[in-house]
């Protein structure tokens, strides 16, 4: 695996600090700023949109740019914001501040994506691709549990220094070992952009990308209410907190592993697998959240059942679309953070209208299953004729 591989994750695993380490921060936040806790959530659902919207149009605008280049510049904007969030008194200049850092950061995960799997041959692309996204795991394990202890001891803003801090490794890392140019296909002609649009919205990976968004608005439902349901309903003291969020990005550690070995050679049995039991998960925290020993031994099972479906997932997507090779790794950050935008909105809802906060854990349960409708949906749509070898459905 080259290095450089290595170095994208290292800077996706400062962003993801900043993309999840809200979950241990939301009161603080709430209470400073004098907003709800459904505002504070919002904050979370801000990034996912600016994720969603900056995606595709980051790819687009950058598709003639050196990967370098593109990828400092993405990085270089994602600190900037992140001292002004550090800075600034007002919740309305912090979401807008979430808003502009996900651009730069779906602009940079888009690149990165694209950058990992064109540097490997087709049998490490599951790899590659795990590599990356495990910057994310390693942010939940270390990055957002530092967060939360941050936040507690001297507030949520020294958080966001710390990440525009930690950022800073990566620039120099990724000056030092990505190569300048386009990668592997410099000096091609690129893929005209209406072409790349046909690959990915057709038949085969609609549901692809659906059922990633709903897997993902599932994992951030929760997760983005996780500190409240634990101190709150568990029972638990505030010094749990980072170590809750540090069990569920070990069992994400786990997860994103495990994918990287077998995503390549089994997905849809993986994926099956793991969306099948993510339903049950999901249920049954929204069942024992009441019960400290229950509620923290769910938390990695569901962290792993989660990153590594995704990451099945996005490999699914990238293998299915090589005729998209810059808006593959861009649709699949879009349909990730459709589900991010979703998630907390949608647990928001359920918590404004009184139902108490297992009520998010119930949302994702719900969301898992609209997943498996549309997997089952699409398997028995594609249903092969007498002597047709059948497709890789469920999921693609």
């Amino acid at each position: 695996m080259p290095f450089a591989v290595y170095v994208l994750g290292l800077a996706v695993f400062a962003q993801g600090t900043s993309e999840f380490m809200l979950s241990g921060l939301l009161s603080g936040i709430a209470a400073d700023l004098d907003v709800s806790l459904s505002a504070a959530g919002l904050l979370t659902s801000a990034f996912a949109v600016g994720m969603v919207v900056g995606a595709p149009l980051t790819a687009l605008s950058s598709r003639s740019w050196p990967r370098r280049r593109a990828l400092l510049l993405f990085l270089a904007v994602f600190v900037a914001v992140h001292v002004v969030g550090a800075l600034t008194p007002s919740y309305g200049v912090l979401l807008a501040s979430r808003f502009v850092g996900a651009l730069a950061n779906a602009g940079f995960w888009a690149v990165a994506l694209t950058t990992a799997v064109a540097m490997v041959p087709d049998r490490l692309k599951g790899r590659a691709t795990a590599v990356v996204v495990g910057g994310v795991t390693i942010a939940c394990v270390v990055g957002v549990p530092a967060g939360a202890v941050l936040g507690e001891r001297w507030g949520w803003r020294s958080a966001f220094w710390a990440v525009a801090v930690v950022s800073l490794p990566a620039v120099l890392a990724i000056l030092r070992t990505i190569p300048g140019g386009r990668g592997t296909d410099a000096g091609a002609a690129p893929v005209p952009v209406r072409d790349e649009l046909r690959a990915l919205t057709g038949p085969r990976l609609r549901p692809v990308l659906l059922t990633m968004a709903l897997v993902q608005g599932a994992t951030f439902c929760t997760f983005s209410y996780l500190e409240p349901l634990l101190t709150r309903e568990t029972g638990l003291g505030g010094g749990w907190v980072p170590v809750s969020l540090a069990l569920f990005g070990a069992g994400s550690f786990v997860g994103v592993t495990v994918a990287g070995r077998f995503a390549d050679a089994r997905p849809v049995a993986l994926v099956a697998t793991g969306m099948a039991a993510l339903t049950l998960g999901w249920a049954a925290l929204a069942l024992t959240a009441g019960s400290p020993v229950l509620a923290l031994a769910l938390i990695p099972l569901l962290g792993m059942l989660a990153f590594g479906t995704g990451t099945a997932l996005i490999t699914r997507v990238l293998g299915l679309a090589p005729g998209a090779p810059t808006l593959a790794g861009a649709f699949s950050t879009t349909a990730f953070n459709l589900g991010a935008t979703l998630g907390p909105w949608a647990g928001g809802l359920a918590l404004d209208a009184g139902l108490g906060y297992r009520a998010p854990a119930w949302v994702s349960a719900l969301l898992m299953v609209l997943a498996l409708l549309v997997a089952a949906t699409t398997a028995k749509g594609r249903r092969p004729r007498a002597g047709e070898r059948r497709p890789s459905a469920p999921v693609g």
